[in-house]
């Protein structure tokens, strides 16, 4: 598969994952959002690594942390927005202003 093809794919992923976090007021639409950038970021890393060295794995850990993040995250903020739906009955972001700190 040529470079220009998985960048593409990324490219897109990314762009669908914008208009997640800045068009949505659903927080939960906003974290997929948030999932989709760092999943298409990923694949970037992934597709100029394999790119540039070809014959060496040792992205794979880099890669697997990435994605352990991604998981805590998604993890922690879909607690949060269910603590905020049991208590407030929303989840919408613009109601969501006495989650300051």
């Amino acid at each position: 598969m040529e470079l220009t093809i998985v960048l593409t794919i990324a490219a897109i992923l990314f762009g669908i994952g914008i208009y997640g976090v800045l068009g949505q007021t659903n927080l939960v639409m906003i974290m997929m959002g948030v999932e989709l950038m760092l999943g298409a970021a990923m694949l970037n890393l992934v597709a100029f690594w394999r790119f540039m060295h070809p014959q060496t794995f040792s992205l794979q850990m880099f890669v697997l942390v990435i994605m352990t993040v991604m998981a805590l995250e998604a993890a922690v903020g879909f607690g949060i927005a269910t603590q905020r739906f049991r208590s407030k009955g929303s989840v919408e972001s613009e109601e969501a202003s006495d989650l300051k700190g």
